[in-house]
């Protein structure tokens, strides 16, 4: 009886795995991606290319032909840093049963880990008369470490011997794909082709606002251009996407895809010496007249990929076609970019995402103080200050980013800061922030203590030949001045705003109660 209903349990079981078919669908025939800033990364940090927080919706449209019955399907291409848990699969007539991320990527590692126990050949080529002799060979052990090959003379650890050598497999064993994959399982009444759509969540992608600003001669007015730039780390180029990204700060957690199986084989060994247990003198006589073939290897070791540079801007002279449409995403904003274009793997792309000219501008000084004084001067920190409304030129949400401000001189520019600009809604102050002011420098002196109170005085300096708008914020407690001068407060502090005449100085004495 037992007997008999193993056999009624195998059959069912062979009769369910002919039934169910494997389908695969190798791309989508439209593809949208969507970037979304790391948002754990501050505007001052570019993307670090080597390991990107931000990530990706991308959403797929594919034509799939489904037999009646359980069908296997293969979504070939998506991206390598899927996050399975987010993947949305609608179309299906009559829905999915299971989804599965194939994680055994085709790699030197995974052909190497997947033979294992399996027949290969052990290829040697002299170096002295070219010629090559293949040897039949069984892998005994893994890519993690020493790779251990059988052959009829003996057992030996791959590449360890000085001997030039390869291995060549006659096929890829079953399971590896050259391709992240996302396969369902689905059930359908009868045969159709349907319109599917995959939609998930990807890691390995950021973005950024790059500002390149040019001031006018008489420092009064910029000229305002950034660049979208897109950047993606993931193995899997999405060609003509449809293409947006999204400014803003989102709720979420970072989760990063589990990583693919695979990668490159990186043997390693003794310097001298030998494993292998083949004898001494039948190693030594190969030794001298073999070497080892690189070109053309199946197997290979693997060199380290190179570092990713964020490539700087370069100055906006000429109007770019194709540039970013701004449209609203609740409180987010969405840049949309008109036409489709290439997210290549591991690159990064630059896109216009916004131009205005014009903008009125004023330089400001401003220098910070707080209780503890110091008799040593320091210089004032330079900005450029507006405000984003079309009357100075402005009215438009500002993603954040870095921005470098140029200056003409002689006809070209030149590079007098950098700064970094946060997001700034329609309404808002904008300060470009352009560092230290060596013609503007300011003292904070200690006059007299008692234990009641604390006297001091700021003197500002203007070596320039032009007056100086200089404004400090005092953050202390307690602060008493004079009736000659008037102070009103911002962001908790006190500020005392001041022109200081060219070649001239400017001061302020004030007290502190304890």
């Amino acid at each position: 009886m037992r007997k008999a209903l193993t056999l009624l349990l195998s059959a069912l079981a062979a009769s369910h795995a002919a039934a169910q078919t494997i389908e695969t669908s190798a791309g989508p025939d439209r593809v949208e991606v969507t970037l979304y800033r790391n948002p754990q990364r501050s505007p001052e940090q570019r993307p670090n290319l080597q390991w990107l927080n931000g990530f990706a919706l991308i959403s797929e449209t594919r034509q799939v032909t489904l037999p009646a019955g359980e069908t296997e399907l293969r979504f070939e291409g998506v991206a390598g840093g899927i996050l399975p848990q987010s993947a949305i699969v609608t179309g299906f007539p009559d829905g999915i049963v299971e989804r599965n991320r194939d994680a055994y990527l085709l790699s030197p590692a995974t052909l190497l880990d997947r033979s294992l126990g399996r027949r290969v050949h052990l290829r040697r080529t002299s170096r002295a008369t070219g010629r090559v002799r293949e040897h039949d060979a069984i892998v005994r052990s893994g890519a993690g470490g020493a790779v251990v090959v059988e052959t009829e003379a003996g057992s030996e650890a791959l590449r360890c011997t000085g001997l030039p050598e390869t291995l060549v497999y006659e096929g890829v064993p079953e399971g590896l794909s050259a391709r992240p994959t996302l396969s369902v399982r689905a059930r359908s009444a009868r045969p159709v082709a349907a319109t599917v759509t995959l939609s998930y969540l990807a890691s390995g992608f950021d973005w950024q606002a790059d500002y390149v600003a040019n001031l006018s001669e008489d420092g009064s007015r910029i000229d305002l251009f950034a660049w979208l730039t897109l950047a993606s780390t993931d193995e899997t180029s999405f060609l003509n996407a449809d293409t947006q990204a999204v400014a803003g700060r989102l709720n979420r957690t970072a989760v990063r895809a589990e990583p693919s199986e695979g990668g490159p084989l990186v043997i390693t060994c003794w310097p001298q010496a030998t494993t292998s247990d083949i004898p001494l003198e039948e190693y030594e006589r190969m030794q001298g007249a073999e070497d080892i073939e690189m070109d053309g290897a199946v197997m290979y070791d693997s060199a380290p990929m190179p570092m990713m540079s964020v490539a700087e801007p370069p100055p906006a002279r000429v109007a770019p076609v194709l540039q970013a449409q701004q449209e609203e995403l609740g409180d987010l904003k969405l840049y949309r970019i008109p036409e489709p274009v290439t997210v290549a793997a591991r690159s990064q792309k630059q896109v216009a995402l916004l131009r205005r000219a014009g903008i009125q501008v004023r330089t400001l000084y401003r220098a910070r103080f707080t209780g503890n004084a110091s008799p040593y001067g320091f210089p004032a920190q330079r900005l450029l200050v507006t405000r984003n409304r079309t009357e100075e030129g402005l009215g438009l949400p500002l993603p954040a980013g870095r921005l470098m401000l140029f200056d003409a001189h002689a006809g070209a520019p030149f590079l007098v800061g950098e700064s970094v600009l946060r997001d700034h809604a329609v309404g808002e102050d904008v300060e470009i922030a352009l560092g230290a002011a060596t013609g503007v420098r300011v003292t904070q002196t200690p006059l007299a203590r008692t234990a009641a109170a604390a006297d001091y005085e700021i003197v500002v300096t203007n070596d320039q030949p032009s007056p100086a708008a200089f404004e400090a914020e005092i953050d202390a407690q307690g602060l008493q001045v004079g009736s000659q001068a008037s102070l009103s407060r911002r962001n908790g502090m006190a500020l005392w705003r001041m022109t200081v005449p060219a070649n001239g100085s400017a001061s302020l004495r004030y007290r502190l109660i304890r």
